[in-house]
C-alpha cells in the first residue's frame, strides 16, 4: 500500500511514487500548497517537525529514500502567494533543503497546470470533492507522453528558486547553536503562536498570509522578542537570527530599535574581566509580563506599524 505523498487528483489521489520523474508545471497557489501538504502528511518530521521532534532529534534532517522527488516549474507570483505565511513557507523550505522538491521559476503562464512524467502527462483542471467541506482537487485531462520533454530544457535552463523563509529545522538549529535549546524552543513556539482574535485573526500589518502564520516582518519581530524575553546577549541574538536564515544582523538592529521605541526591551550592560562590557537584552512592559508564546505575540502586536 502506498505510503508516500499522493497528488490531489479526482476522483482518487495519485501516489507520486507511481510516477516516473514527475514535473509539475505552472501550479497556482492552491495546487502548490496542496502538494506541499501531501508531503507533510507523508513525512511530517521532515516537513513540519514539532518542537519536541527537533529537541529530541526525532525530526529527520534527510528524507527517506522512498520519498519521491518532484520538479516544480512555477510562476513567482504563485510561489509568493503560497508561501506568504511562515508555516507554509517553512514547509516548502524543508522540502527544498532536503532536495525533495526542485523549485524553479517559469517564464510565462501556461493555459493549464501540467503534471508530466517520463511516460505520461496531462493537463489539470481544478474541481471539488462532493463533500460538505468542498475539498479542492484536480482532474486530469488527456494523456500525452511528450509533455515532459516540452518543458524539460526550459526547466533545466531556469535558476533554482531561493526561498527567503527558512525551514523550522534551520530556525531551531540556528538558535540552539548560538544560544541554547530552550531559546530555540521559545522562538519556534512564538512563531507558531496564532494571533489573538483581537487582531482579526491575523497580523495583516505584516502580511501574514491569513491563518498560515506570521509574514516576514512579523516573523523577525517575534523571533527577536522571544530571544529578548529569554535574556540573550544582544550580539548573540542578532547572529542567531542570521544563522537561522531570518535576516542579516543589520536587519535585527532595526528590529531592536523598533522594540526599544515601543518600550518592550532594554539592554543591560555586563562588565567583563577583559574587554568591553556586553549588552544583555531584557524584556520590559507587556513583553516582560508575557508568560506564553501567545502573550509574547500579543505584546509585540503593532510594533513597526
Amino acid at each position: 500500500m502506498p505510503t508516500g505523498p499522493a497528488f490531489p487528483l479526482l476522483p482518487e489521489p495519485l501516489p507520486l511514487e507511481q510516477f516516473s520523474g514527475p514535473l509539475l508545471v505552472d501550479p497556482g497557489p492552491r495546487l502548490l500548497g496542496a502538494v506541499v501538504e501531501a508531503y507533510r502528511e507523508a513525512a511530517p518530521t521532515l516537513v513540519a517537525p514539532t518542537v519536541s521532534d527537533l529537541a529530541s532529534g526525532d525530526g529527520e534532517a534527510a528524507p527517506s529514500p522512498d520519498l519521491p522527488t518532484l520538479s516544480v516549474f512555477a510562476g513567482e507570483s504563485a510561489i509568493d502567494a503560497a508561501t506568504e505565511g511562515f508555516r507554509s513557507a517553512a514547509r516548502l523550505a524543508a522540502l527544498l533543503d532536503a532536495g525533495v522538491v526542485d523549485l524553479r521559476v517559469i517564464d510565462a503562464p501556461q493555459p493549464n497546470p501540467v503534471l508530466a512524467g517520463v511516460r505520461t502527462g496531462f493537463a489539470l483542471v481544478e474541481g471539488k470533492v462532493n463533500d460538505k467541506a468542498g475539498t479542492a482537487g484536480w482532474y486530469r485531462v488527456g494523456d500525452d507522453g511528450s509533455l515532459r520533454e516540452r518543458y524539460a530544457s526550459r526547466f533545466a535552463d531556469a535558476e533554482p528558486y531561493r526561498l527567503r523563509t527558512p525551514s523550522r529545522r534551520r530556525v531551531y538549529e540556528g538558535f540552539a547553536t548560538r544560544c541554547d535549546e530552550s531559546v530555540a524552543a521559545a522562538v519556534v513556539r512564538t512563531l507558531d503562536a496564532p494571533a489573538a482574535a483581537a487582531s482579526g485573526g491575523d497580523d495583516a500589518a505584516h502580511s501574514t498570509g491569513g491563518g498560515d502564520g506570521p509574514g516576514p516582518e512579523s516573523t523577525r519581530i517575534r523571533a527577536y522578542a522571544a530571544g529578548a524575553r529569554e535574556g540573550v546577549l544582544d550580539r548573540t541574538l542578532r547572529r542567531a537570527c542570521e544563522d537561522a536564515g531570518l535576516g542579516s544582523p543589520s536587519t535585527f538592529t532595526r528590529v531592536k530599535r523598533l522594540l526599544r521605541e515601543a518600550e518592550l526591551i532594554e539592554t543591560v550592560s555586563e562588565s567583563q574581566p577583559v574587554g568591553r562590557p556586553r549588552d544583555r537584552l531584557a524584556a520590559r512592559g507587556a513583553l516582560a509580563a508575557a508568560e506564553t508564546p501567545a502573550e509574547t505575540v500579543a505584546a509585540v502586536r503593532g510594533v513597526g506599524d
